[in-house]
């Protein structure tokens, strides 16, 4: 069997309104993350209407796309054609990788300036709920190591708070999701990341795609978890909407200290509060035959037009009245 293979990835996002509307500049983070393990063959954009496409790369690392628009329209597409090389053989998936190191963690001093950034509660105010729902958690250190505490709560998330995909832009807070006891995957992941927070433990929020049934069905969507950051070991995915540790099938596209940081796409539009109708949004995995992009489709980097979709729940639009 090859020690590589290829995996095409398929996002599109169709915007409807009862009338033309003016749009903003737009910011995607759709281009998934290089590495060792994964490497961008090509990818392509196909935008309506048209757009000055720019790309950049924020503090982070990801690879930011900026779509300034030259034209009004009444439907807004955006759709990604990405295919990625992957680094090992499908047929047998690398072990995941743990670390052994013990709670609490202890991180070098010459990563402390980076660190404090992702050890910083992101929503401060909400310490006394957060810390009440780690008041319910088993002692962290009565684990073999930080990361076994780690999986143990991605359990526990996933079976305290019901998966519900939301529709509705923005993440919740983590004592609303809390309180509720159900949240899309993003809102799950901000829990998650926060009560790492307040325990001592580096954490980021991840956003991407998942290789799973509805993916390879053409029905899926994006998805978001959590990472935390162990010494000697490094960033580890956790995903707390199935309780288990992250694999190969989670493709990041953006991580982040802050949720906001990484929806796929976020812009504004100008035209009325009632001009939106409608969205629709699919995500496609498949095996792609061929290496090359498709045919009549543009290459990255060149000028087209970008759009603003909302997938489960990652993505944002914003609605700005005239």
């Amino acid at each position: 069997m090859s020690e590589s293979h290829l995996l095409r990835i398929r996002h599109r996002t169709h915007y409807q309104y009862a009338l033309p509307v003016s749009f903003q500049t737009h910011r995607l983070v759709v281009r998934p993350r290089e590495g060792h393990d994964l490497r961008v063959e090509s990818l392509v954009l196909r935008i309506e209407p048209q757009a000055e496409l720019v790309w950049t790369r924020d503090i982070f690392g990801n690879s930011i796309g900026h779509a300034h628009f030259l034209e009004k329209g009444q439907e807004l597409l955006f759709d990604v054609d990405v295919t990625v090389r992957r680094f090992f053989d499908p047929a047998r998936p690398p072990v995941v990788a743990q670390s052994p190191m013990p709670y609490p963690l202890e991180y070098d001093t010459l990563e402390h300036g980076i660190i404090t950034g992702y050890l910083t509660p992101v929503y401060a105010e909400e310490m006394a709920a957060v810390k009440d729902f780690i008041g319910t958690l088993p002692d962290p250190g009565g684990f073999p190591s930080a990361e076994a505490f780690v999986v143990q709560l991605a359990e526990i998330i996933h079976g305290k708070i019901r998966y519900q995909r939301r529709e509705k832009k923005g993440v919740q807070t983590p004592a609303t999701t809390l309180a509720l006891g159900t949240g899309s995957c993003r809102d799950l992941a901000t829990l998650m990341m926060e009560t790492l927070r307040h325990l001592g433990i580096a954490a980021r929020f991840a956003s991407g795609y998942l290789d799973c049934q509805a993916t390879r069905a053409a029905r899926g969507s994006t998805h978001a978890w959590t990472e935390a950051y162990f010494p000697l070991l490094g960033w580890c995915g956790f995903d707390p909407t199935s309780g288990k540790h992250c694999t190969q099938q989670h493709i990041v596209t953006g991580t982040s200290h802050h949720p906001r940081g990484v929806m796929p796409v976020s812009g504004n539009f100008t035209g009325g509060s009632r001009a939106f109708q409608k969205m629709a949004v699919t995500v496609e995995f498949s095996t792609p035959e061929v290496t090359g992009a498709p045919s009549g489709l543009l290459e990255e980097g060149e000028p087209r037009v970008d759009m603003d979709e909302r997938q489960e729940g990652e993505h944002r639009t914003s609605n700005v009245e005239d």
